[in-house]
């Protein structure tokens, strides 16, 4: 059986649905954070090895030695494959340039920063690319991202592997136990971080123009990043819940079931966790047709897509979902079905082994 060591930086939800799979192929060391492991480690399977670290933030120069004992502990571990989960960590980047590395395969779940996304870690845009020459395997989650690594930064295509992005609702679903919110029949959902680049400013606007034909319709507004009350001051109170700040785990999955769609609005995007945490929360998703998304999302099948920037289109779409519950119904059972097919995550892991295959010590 492969021995494989997964380093986890960032995408916690992600890695712990994949490491939970991966244990059913290879013999598996988990290192991630004392921080990380107190949130989850409830979900973790008992066959996974855990080594704890204590990781400071990023700007702490004491990271260097945190990085040098990473080092010896897989130097110690000798793994077949080291399988890293993105590569946002600049001191982990350095790392790649003074030490001989095990077989290395990286998933890489951005390859640009996203525009105006303010919790960019400085340098990371420069450091990040060592992890794209260094690596003898890439993983991304759409054929875009693998077209950007190939064409702008040269990777050869076959380094290059595009597998999905699974499912992240029954792992939120486990953290809020067994009950499930009545949905609730007009109600919209924004979740995640509030960037520019995540186009909320266009469902605000849209949200009058929902409300002409639905004036029951309200809007759940849930994450951290920037201040939108500038935004919402035309727009009556009625028709808002402003949840502002860090959305507990326990919190993620009722609020998706109290909503009857999801909200992608985004003029930017490589791929999206928040839509597969919908397809298994069965909340229908309405995004934007650009990037990751469009390849994600089967239009007028699992999802709606609508131009990005599209006011009166994405008002439109809004409107005719609501208003057609044998739409809502038939978007809800092909998410399902997706969730069971291509966003699984026994499918996905035996992908991830398909990997290691390829650069694994013989």
């Amino acid at each position: 059986m492969l021995q494989v060591t997964l380093l986890h930086f960032p995408f916690s939800g992600y890695t712990l649905q994949l490491a939970n799979q991966l244990v059913n192929y290879v013999d598996l060391t988990f290192i991630h954070s004392e921080k990380i492991y107190s949130q989850y480690k409830d979900f973790i399977d008992p066959r996974i090895h855990i080594i704890k670290i204590e990781k400071p933030r990023i700007r702490n120069p004491r990271n260097i030695f945190v990085m040098s004992a990473i080092m010896r502990m897989i130097r110690e571990i000798k793994p077949d494959v080291l399988h890293v989960q993105e590569n946002n960590d600049p001191w982990y980047d350095l790392m790649l340039l003074g030490n001989t590395m095990p077989p290395l395969v990286t998933t890489i779940h951005d390859v640009f920063a996203h525009p105006g996304d303010r919790d960019l870690i400085p340098g990371t845009q420069y450091t990040r690319k060592i992890a794209y020459y260094r690596s003898q395997q890439l993983i991304v989650h759409t054929k875009l991202l693998k077209n950007a690594l190939v064409q702008q930064f040269h990777v050869p295509s076959a380094r290059v592997n595009v597998l999905p992005h699974g499912e992240l609702g029954s792992l939120f679903q486990s953290f809020s136990g067994k009950k499930i919110r009545e949905r609730e029949p007009y109600t919209l959902l924004f979740f995640g971080r509030i960037w520019p680049y995540k186009g909320l400013k266009y469902l605000i606007q849209a949200l009058p123009l929902v409300a002409e034909h639905i004036p029951e319709v309200k809007l759940i507004i849930a994450g951290q990043g920037e201040n939108i009350e500038h935004l919402l001051q035309a727009t009556d109170k009625k028709y808002y819940e402003l949840l502002s700040g860090f959305i507990l785990n326990e919190a993620v999955a009722p609020l998706f079931q109290r909503s009857t769609a999801v909200i992608l609005p985004y003029i930017e995007s490589s791929q999206s966790g928040v839509a597969t945490m919908a397809y298994s929360l069965g909340t229908p998703v309405i995004a934007s047709n650009l990037g990751g998304l469009a390849e994600m999302i089967r239009h007028e099948e699992d999802g709606l897509l609508v131009e990005p920037c599209d006011v009166r289109g994405l008002a439109n779409a809004i409107i005719r979902l609501l208003s057609d519950t044998q739409l809502q119904q038939k978007i809800q059972e092909a998410a399902l079905i997706r969730c069971q097919q291509d966003l699984n995550w026994s499918n996905i892991a035996a992908q991830t082994v398909d990997v290691y295959q390829k650069v694994a010590i013989k």
